[in-house]
């Protein structure tokens, strides 16, 4: 982790030389659900699904979801920018990459849900990212609960009014950087990007607004992997695995340009999956 410096933050880094258009962006989006910027990406799977099929063969428990968290993280190291948020007009980025998300004990609706967080390093490879994940499953199956899900559930069943001073506590000490690491230790509101897998439901990607609590920047969805036709420039039909991805952006973190490189890096690493065997810190030259 990176020397801590007057102004940042214990999970981020202040960022000063922030260019003045995002500046002026922020004076004039101040919310983050005011700067939500939603994009829809399909992306050829086809080689992902047999990389999946041979791992599995050789005894791997890797799955799309792995895959795609592997990517994501990948690409956060690869494009910073993507990591940053915006904190009361200050701009920070995270000190390393975690992603968030919600789980279910059981595939029941009914089940409870758990929130989680799992945080990748630079040397992560997609073996670590699998066998962090399979590890986090294992943990929600055995219905522990963090003290994170003790705080929501607390602060869920309180009177509204006296749920709205709580809250409204909360999130002055979350501006202040003072909420307990216990507390935010598994909120998916403080991860550098909020995933879900709802292909698992046999759903379709959604696009989900972001949050003005925490420091998570962007969320992701992914759909269901399904067959698509295609004709090639020679007239050939082809038949792919494709699956769509929603996502949605805090556009004052970056540019459009920078967004569009990143999704392309990100659909590039899905279509060559074995990068995903390198470090997730490893420079990416990908420049189409």
């Amino acid at each position: 982790m990176s020397k801590k410096n007057f102004g940042d933050r214990r999970d981020a880094k202040r960022i000063r030389n922030i260019p003045v258009t995002s500046i002026l962006n922020y004076q004039l989006k101040k919310r983050r659900c005011d700067a939500d910027v939603y994009i829809n990406q399909k992306v050829d799977m086809t080689n992902a699904v047999k990389y999946i099929e041979e791992k599995k063969k050789s005894g791997l428990k890797i799955t799309y979801f792995h895959l795609f968290c592997a990517a994501i993280a990948k690409t956060l190291y690869n494009k910073p920018h993507l990591n940053r948020f915006i904190m009361k007009g200050k701009f920070y980025e995270h000190n390393d990459v975690s992603l968030g998300f919600v789980a279910k004990v059981k595939f029941e609706e009914a089940a409870e849900e758990f929130l989680t967080v799992e945080h990748f390093s630079r040397n992560d490879t997609i073996f670590d990212v699998s066998n962090k994940l399979n590890s986090n499953v294992e943990k929600i199956r055995s219905n522990k609960k963090s003290d994170t899900d003790k705080t929501a559930n607390i602060v869920g069943k309180l009177p509204i009014g006296l749920m709205s001073v709580v809250m409204s506590i909360l999130k002055w000490c979350d501006n202040h950087d003072l909420l307990p690491d216990k507390v935010i230790g598994n909120s998916i509101y403080h991860s550098s990007m909020i995933v879900s897998n709802l292909g698992t439901f046999k759903c379709g990607s959604i696009y989900h607004n972001n949050t003005n609590f925490g420091t998570a920047s962007s969320i992701m969805t992914m759909g269901t992997i399904h067959k698509e036709v295609y004709v090639d420039e020679k007239e050939k039909v082809k038949i792919h695995d494709v699956c769509d991805f929603g996502i949605n952006l805090d556009e004052r973190i970056g540019d459009g340009f920078y967004f569009i490189k990143a999704i392309k890096l990100f659909e590039y690493l899905l279509e060559n999956p074995e990068l995903l065997e390198e470090p997730l810190g490893t420079k990416i030259d990908y420049n189409n």
